[in-house]
């Protein structure tokens, strides 16, 4: 694609703060606004246990990252970053391990960053076939949590990365180990790495979002 035409990461962030800018007056005229798959003014958001301003913090912190990333190392690197209530997962791969300190070290030090969890792979970039076949996997893996009729898909973000399912989320241990044992059924998942926040029954039923009132 022409470079022209490509919207760049600073013009992303630039709307991603405009939207924020506007939602109040937005929210009871407009249409729901879509931010990052989660609709606010809609259903989508009803049923994310962040909430709404740290959707959007989450939004900026992803976009300001692969900025200073691709800045840094440009294409020495494919670096995927998943930002969850402040909580950072870093995947891909790295050339070298001081370049994937690298990348943690920046992610690190971008505003609102909580931790980092960095499981970049030192090793060559992934093949177009295996970035397809991660895809698959993590559709086979929401599907396979949405069939489970006692697991809330929306409570959890689901990267695949060359076979490995990385679940984040704010949920009970039950919830963890029911998501667990349901994934590593899937077929084409090897590995399930779990950077989830524990939340108790109690905590839950206070950060959970209510049913609108009809």
């Amino acid at each position: 694609m022409n470079n022209a035409f490509k919207p760049t990461l600073a013009a992303k962030l630039a709307c991603t703060l405009l939207a924020v800018s506007g939602l109040a007056a937005t929210l009871s005229a407009c249409a729901p606004l879509l931010i990052g798959g989660a609709m606010l003014g809609g259903g989508m958001v009803a049923t994310d246990r962040r909430t709404s301003g740290t959707q959007l913090e989450d939004e900026g912190i992803e976009l300001r990252s692969t900025a200073r990333i691709s800045e840094a190392l440009g294409e020495r690197a494919h670096v995927n970053i998943t930002s969850f209530n402040r909580q950072v997962l870093v995947t891909g791969e790295a050339q070298t391990e001081q370049d994937k300190q690298k990348v943690a070290d920046i992610v690190a030090k971008v505003d609102n960053v909580r931790s980092v969890v960095n499981e970049l792979g030192v090793m060559g970039n992934a093949t177009l076939t295996q970035r397809s076949s991660d895809t698959i996997v993590t559709s086979r893996v929401k599907a396979a949590m949405v069939d489970a009729s006692d697991l809330q898909v929306n409570a959890f973000k689901v990267v695949t990365e060359r076979g490995t399912v990385h679940l984040m989320g704010r949920v009970t241990q039950r919830e963890a180990n029911r998501a667990t044992e349901v994934v590593r059924g899937v077929s084409g998942v090897q590995r399930v790495v779990r950077s989830l926040e524990i939340v108790t029954e109690e905590e839950l039923a206070r950060i959970a979002p209510k049913p609108a009132a009809k």
